[in-house]
């Protein structure tokens, strides 16, 4: 009997999926990659739908999903009242709905919203970011406000779309603002030194560094932290640069030019390679070596190719691979260590949410909230396409062998109950 109980639980545990958390923007490791195993490839908004809730205002900010609870952001009261949202993930109940701040709107792009950063999240709390630049801490279990940081009012023709980042005791945060003078091209069209990116305690919300890009212009681009070398660097596209900073002081370590401006896809890296897409004026898809001091521009480009940049949806690199989406459809796998394509094909259609790689499968929700999951590898094979009927623009989140999906007005959970 104790031999079959025994086999019975071991069973019951290769059967149940790992729960990992998705605590911030593109995941644990901020690139779009997941360990999660038996994630789901077939549904529809009636078919493999754990749960389904409606979520309240106006906001593009992904799922955070950590234990037991998934977290969002919204603006109500015609984007004033900023507010923060937690869900029972196993039923989608809603839990709290907490105030954090009031703001005064200022210009958004139509594709963006006065809540767009997603939250990062910890097992105590959930650090959120608002488009007026305000930095905020809540309690995980009650939403009750920690602190609030408005030291950075913030201000760009586009909004804020940056999210915020975790890194041992503090919270990293950039912006890529212009300026809301007379000449509202400052920042955007003409560079200008105001951009920064800055790093507050975890537990008091004081600064504790702030770091100058020089020279930049506007962008909406999540930093990322990776170890190379054996040393963390946080590497942080923006408008015209590339750069490498030290996380724990802000140090600038080293700089590559590019151009263009109003760039949205956040950094992946692999293999010692960062890979960033520059913005509008002269796209282009690049990969850059990391480590160096100074200006790299000239040693550290390993190869750029101007066909496969994507204007909104960050890539994923993985396997020795790079997977672009372009906001206009085109989905494509690179090499990555030399930029040479495997394989392209045309998905159709529209796209800013960023893929997630996944139990082989790459999932690609485009705007009209259907997902593509395609098959990972050398050849291009599409497995599925799942529509919701609902616009979306969040990336989603895996976790539990479930994806959370935020569509226009729902928080989607796609698996088994």
């Amino acid at each position: 009997m104790t031999r079959f109980l025994l086999s019975a639980v071991a069973l019951t545990l290769a059967l149940t999926p790992c729960k990992a958390d998705w605590p911030q923007f593109r995941g644990p490791t901020g690139q779009g990659l997941s360990d999660e195993a038996g994630l789901p490839t077939k549904w529809s908004a009636k078919e493999n739908v754990a749960w389904k809730v409606p979520v309240p205002g106006n906001g593009w900010s992904s799922p955070a999903v950590v234990g037991d609870r998934v977290y969002l952001t919204t603006a109500t009261d015609g984007g004033k009242s900023c507010r923060v949202l937690a869900f029972a993930a196993d039923t989608g109940k809603p839990l709290w709905d907490k105030e954090v701040v009031r703001q005064v709107v200022k210009r958004i792009e139509g594709r963006n919203s006065p809540a767009t950063p997603t939250p990062a999240a910890d097992k105590d709390r959930v650090y959120v970011a608002f488009n007026d630049g305000t930095l905020a801490a809540v309690k995980a279990d009650t939403g009750e406000t920690v602190w609030v940081n408005r030291d950075f009012p913030y201000y760009s023709q586009h909004g804020l779309g940056a999210s915020p980042v975790l890194y041992k005791d503090l919270v990293l945060m950039a912006y890529d603002g212009s300026s809301e003078g007379p000449d509202k091209e400052v920042g955007w069209q003409k560079p200008w030194d105001k951009a920064v990116i800055v790093a507050v305690e975890k537990a008091t919300g004081k600064l504790r560094w702030k770091a100058s890009r020089g020279q930049s212009r506007i962008a909406h681009a999540t930093p990322l932290v990776v170890t190379h070398g054996g040393k963390d660097v946080l590497v942080s596209p923006a408008g015209d640069v590339i750069q490498g900073f030290d996380p724990a002081d802000g140090k600038l370590h080293w700089t590559v030019k590019t151009s263009g401006e109003g760039l949205v896809p956040s950094a992946s890296a692999a293999d010692g390679l960062a890979f960033s897409a520059s913005g509008f004026g002269e796209p282009t898809l690049r990969a850059v070596k990391l480590g160096g001091s100074g200006d790299v521009t000239g040693s550290h480009v390993a190869w750029k190719d101007r066909k496969h940049v994507s204007m909104m949806p960050s890539m994923v690199a993985a396997g020795g691979r790079l997977y672009v989406v372009t906001d206009g459809g085109q989905a494509a796998c690179l090499e990555a260590k030399t930029g040479k394509p495997v394989w392209e094909e045309r998905l159709g259609g529209s796209f800013s949410a960023s893929p997630v790689l996944a139990g082989g499968h790459l999932y690609v929700l485009s705007d009209a909230g259907e997902t593509f999951v395609l098959k990972a590898g050398d050849e291009y094979e599409l497995v599925s396409r799942n529509p919701l009927g609902e616009q979306a623009q969040a990336s989603p989140a895996a976790s539990g062998g479930r994806l959370f999906i935020r569509t226009k007005g729902h928080l989607w959970c796609v698996g088994k109950p």
